[in-house]
């Protein structure tokens, strides 16, 4: 009779094992992302549980668990797009101002690589003055159209969907920025160009540009000549300059609790 006790115990016991193996499943990014593509009533509706994939996933990537815990995938999906949207209005302010390129050590606008010969030529018959005139100019409208830039970022990131979104919650500390940057970097160039164009003439840096390049395409030990448009190396350095803000301030509203200013940010990722 004790033996069969002691039988039946055992087997509860490893049947009790077994089942709580099955509790601590870690799941796949397949499941995740299995989980998050519902249909849009289910995902519209239907509260993403701190104890559910979702809610874990993004616990753990917030490094928070002060959220809330009641957020629907779309929910979740809005505060990834409020994350970039809260970056591109922080790096805008932080770079359209005076000496927000020139003065930086890591945005400063320099003239392009394949002008280095042409700086150290001019440099080198007293023209140097000139030179650093086209480079001041260049930084100066780089400063200016940055300002134009918000409305063409926050429309590209209202084009993201729900399951880009939600995927970018897995992710690493500038994740969205970075899929933000390979999926629109082309597209924003070529719209963002316009506003390059206009700030390189009204700052004077496509003329002061222009003289320094004829004046060293004039120089009979020039052999090769130089090309005085500027307009696409420039709006590729204010580009990458704005990628690279946003990415600092995506990884401030995860990290620090403080950053998160708006509600949906703060239920998403926790708040302060």
């Amino acid at each position: 009779m004790k033996k069969s006790i002691l039988f039946t115990l055992m087997l509860a016991l490893v049947a009790g094992a077994s089942f709580g193996q099955k509790k601590k499943k870690k799941f796949s990014l397949k499941d995740i992302l299995s989980d998050s593509t519902q249909t849009k009533s289910t995902a519209d509706t239907t509260p993403a549980k701190s104890s559910g994939i979702l809610g874990s996933v993004l616990k753990s990537v917030s490094g928070s668990t002060s959220g809330s815990g009641d957020y629907t995938e779309s929910e979740a999906a809005a505060g990834i797009k409020e994350a970039l949207a809260q970056g591109v209005a922080n790096g805008i302010s932080f770079l359209n101002k005076k000496d927000g390129f020139f003065g930086s050590d890591i945005y400063k606008v320099l003239l392009p690589p394949d002008a280095v010969k042409l700086e150290s030529t001019l440099r080198g018959i007293g023209l140097g003055k000139q030179v650093d005139k086209a480079i001041l100019q260049i930084n100066r409208a780089a400063e200016d159209a940055v300002g134009f830039a918000k409305p063409i970022f926050v429309n590209a990131i209202k084009q993201m969907s729900i399951q880009d979104a939600i995927k970018l919650v897995t992710g690493g500390s500038h994740s969205a920025t970075d899929y933000f940057r390979s999926k629109t970097t082309d597209t924003l160039k070529q719209a963002f160009m316009p506003s390059i164009e206009s700030s390189l003439n009204k700052t004077s840096a496509t003329q002061y540009y222009t003289q320094i390049v004829n004046t060293y395409n004039k120089l009979p030990t020039t052999m090769n000549k130089m090309d005085p448009d500027l307009k696409s190396y420039v709006t590729g350095m204010a580009v990458n300059a704005l990628f690279d803000q946003i990415a600092k301030e995506e990884e401030n509203i995860r990290k620090n609790p403080g950053a998160r200013v708006t509600s949906l940010l703060q239920k998403v990722f926790g708040g302060s």
